[in-house]
């Protein structure tokens, strides 16, 4: 039973002079205006100089999921981690204790911050895969859970000393600190911005639509906050940033904190349309319209009538489709293919685009007067560049997405792998990132036993900027990249049956590469392969690529 947690409820109550003045200076915290995740960071700060702890980290409950919002002597990338009640036997003991909760030394029980708890050796940080002595606090409002406080420390016994009834005080503080932070931010909101969406509806929504915007840095404060203001008016939203970024999850988050949020929220990829039918799909047609229209067709506006519709990569649209659109923003009109009616929509568009749409007007491939109704409400995206101090809690919610679908243990970013992702540009942003973290994880998972914690190396990583090689299983050695950076094949390569197969072979590789360059847009693959956007649709169908 040693193994197993125990309570102390028989300790002699130690309460000292420096355990008040701690009591005190959490609840001075109370009185001072401040953002909810910087109160929570400054409450653990001054938490771990007060005791004898090497880490403390301070969890908000979400559903059934614990979301570390501050944290000190804990990775970085542990706060883009989530932390499921039922995979997490001590932090569920510990929502449901009516007390603070230690655990022995030995206990077996999984220790969620294994591997994340460092100590400083010569000024690195050096990371033990092992917690000795864990600590919980669980934090309540009348009665109702909110989080967790947790403290850890290397060293066995080092929380015998402390009194139960101090951390218990200590944990009711820190609960109404969180308290007030959220209160004072409520009413702030409600003073400014009338009618926002209340928090938790805006985030099941984002959760139901497969995503969040992870980041505590500047810039991406001030991006919430900009979409906080325009989400509940009706007016147009163009999203602008680079390839990557992540346009779509800001319109999709827009769309979710919305009046419209219960309908629809419509998508059309202007750049993957095909010039001919690009005008029937977004306003449809009639029958017998034109060759092979057998019956009537509606339309994406028509579809998202009391809805929203997002236009994503609304600067690909062709010209001769640009006035229609413009008069169903105007007028609330749109006309199908083959109609002498319009017909009356209301529908809230949302566009995005990674071109200069202002170049694009001087260039004569956009509508001046398009852009200007289209530009009533602008966001801008900014690259992973401008906010380095989110990469490493986006690659922890990463490696934390990856552990789920994968099924195994914890995997974290090591201190290493860290500094080579903040050496590069990142100029595929987001999206890039992703993807070097998906790749760093199969290889880390390839060389790991099951249920094996995992931590990324800069081995895992990789050389960065280049399409990485894939291992063929356990232990194969990694085939060396060809000049379009993609593995060459294992064994004997087949002589080609002809030049035409050779060059239908090279086309395909160099379409791969563009496409992988680009992120997936059809349109910039197009500009990179110096060929009309249309011209590169119709050739890879020629060539049998989806």
């Amino acid at each position: 039973m040693h193994a197993m947690l125990w309570m102390s409820q028989h300790r002699v109550p130690m309460t000292t002079e420096a355990d008040t003045r701690l009591l005190l200076r959490v609840a001075l915290d109370m009185t001072s205006s401040l953002p909810v995740r910087d109160r929570a960071q400054r409450l653990a700060e001054t938490i771990h100089r007060a005791l004898p702890c090497d880490a403390v980290c301070i969890l908000r409950l979400d559903g059934d999921e614990l979301v570390p919002i501050a944290s000190v002597g804990l990775a970085p990338d542990l706060l883009g981690h989530r932390f499921r009640r039922g995979e997490q036997p001590r932090l569920d003991i510990l929502c449901g204790a009516d007390g603070p909760t230690r655990f022995a030394a030995d206990s077996q029980l999984h220790d969620p911050y294994d591997g994340f708890v460092g100590s400083l050796v010569e000024g690195e940080p050096t990371l033990s895969h092992r917690v000795h002595s864990c600590l919980g606090c669980p934090l309540r409002i009348e009665d109702r859970l909110v989080g967790l406080l947790t403290l850890d420390a290397l060293a066995p016994d080092r929380f015998d000393g402390l009194d139960d009834q101090f951390l218990s005080a200590l944990a009711a503080l820190t609960a109404a600190a969180l308290r007030t932070g959220e209160l004072i931010e409520a009413l702030e909101r409600s003073a400014v911005r009338h009618g926002l969406a209340a928090r938790e509806l805006v985030r099941d929504e984002l959760e139901r639509q497969g995503g969040m915007l992870i980041g505590n840095s500047a810039p991406m404060a001030r991006l919430r906050d900009e979409m906080q203001l325009i989400a509940r008016s009706h007016f147009p939203v163009l999203v602008t940033g680079e390839t990557g970024v992540g346009k779509e999850l800001v319109v999709r988050t827009l769309h979710a904190q919305s009046a419209r949020r219960d309908q629809v929220l419509v998508y059309v990829n202007c750049a993957a349309l095909p010039e001919s039918i690009v005008e029937s799909e977004l306003f449809g047609h009639s029958k017998g319209a034109f060759t092979g229209a057998a019956a009537t067709r509606l339309g994406k506006f028509q579809v998202a009538d009391g809805a929203c519709l997002f236009l994503d990569e609304v600067g690909e649209l062709p010209l001769h489709v640009q006035p229609k659109l413009l008069r169903a923003l105007q007028e609330g009109e749109v006309q199908s293919v083959g109609s002498d009616r319009p017909t009356k929509v209301d529908v809230r568009v949302f566009a995005a685009t990674n071109r200069d749409l202002h170049r694009e007007v001087v260039a004569g491939r956009f509508r001046a007067d398009l852009l200007y109704r289209l530009d009533v409400c602008r966001l801008h995206v900014p690259p992973l560049r401008e906010h380095r101090d989110d990469l490493a809690i986006v690659a922890g919610h990463f490696c934390d997405a990856l552990r789920r679908q994968l099924g195994t243990g914890s995997i974290r970013v090591g201190a290493a792998a860290l500094r080579v992702l903040d050496g590069y540009a990142w100029p595929g942003n987001v999206r890039e990132l992703r993807n070097v973290i998906s790749r760093a994880v199969l290889r880390a998972v390839a060389r790991s036993g099951p249920g094996q914690a995992i931590v990324l190396g800069p081995a895992d990583i990789g050389p960065l900027g280049e399409v990485g090689p894939w291992p063929a299983s356990v232990g194969e050695p990694v085939p060396a990249p060809t000049p379009f950076g993609l593995p060459e094949p294992v064994g004997p390569v087949a002589e080609p049956a002809s030049l035409r197969d050779a060059v239908r072979d090279l086309q395909r590789r160099m379409i791969d590469e563009a496409l992988l360059a680009s992120g997936g847009n059809l349109a910039a693959a197009a500009r990179r392969l110096g060929m009309d956007r249309s011209n590169l649709h119709h050739l890879r169908r020629r060539l049998g690529m989806r």
